[in-house]
């Protein structure tokens, strides 16, 4: 390698490392290769306890089937169901405790065009969910407060 392929191979590693939301790569075996410290402050795992294991760690039970259907899927044939969106959905942290992401999906492919594995990258939400949920509640009752208030109660 020359120094400008060393510079760029350096600088997009510390983009990765040094990103504020978790970027995850895991291999077409679905085993993680990557984890940057987003994913280590979000997901609360040191990268050097998940990188080889699996992305179950991350994914709540109830969702795992879904999940592995979904990479399966996508590893094979390279289709993803949610490219070029954002799914906001549950994911679990260290300690147990669900949490709220918004996350986005890529395949990764080689020079060739094989696919590699995926990318996944990942920004908690978890205090915007509750807060928008706590919004909605209270839009609720008081336009039920309204409805009782000027007589329009529904039947």
């Amino acid at each position: 390698m020359n120094n400008t392929s060393d510079l760029n191979l350096a600088l997009s590693k510390a983009i990765v490392d040094q990103a504020p939301d978790a970027i995850i790569f895991a291999d077409h075996a679905g085993l993680i290769q990557v984890w940057n410290s987003g994913a280590e402050r979000i997901f609360g795992h040191a990268a050097a306890d998940v990188i080889g294991g699996p992305l179950d760690i991350i994914i709540p039970e109830r969702m795992l089937g879904a999940h592995n259907k979904g990479f399966d899927h996508a590893v094979a044939t390279g289709e993803m169901k949610y490219v070029d969106k954002v799914l906001t959905t549950r994911s679990m942290h260290k300690d147990g405790s669900q949490i709220y992401i918004d996350m986005s999906f890529g395949m990764v492919r080689d020079e060739a065009g094989k696919i590699l594995g995926a990318l996944a990258v990942a920004r908690d939400i978890t205090e915007r969910f509750a807060s928008d949920k706590a919004q909605r509640v209270r839009v609720a009752e008081l336009e039920k407060a309204l409805a009782e208030k000027s007589g329009d109660t529904p039947a």
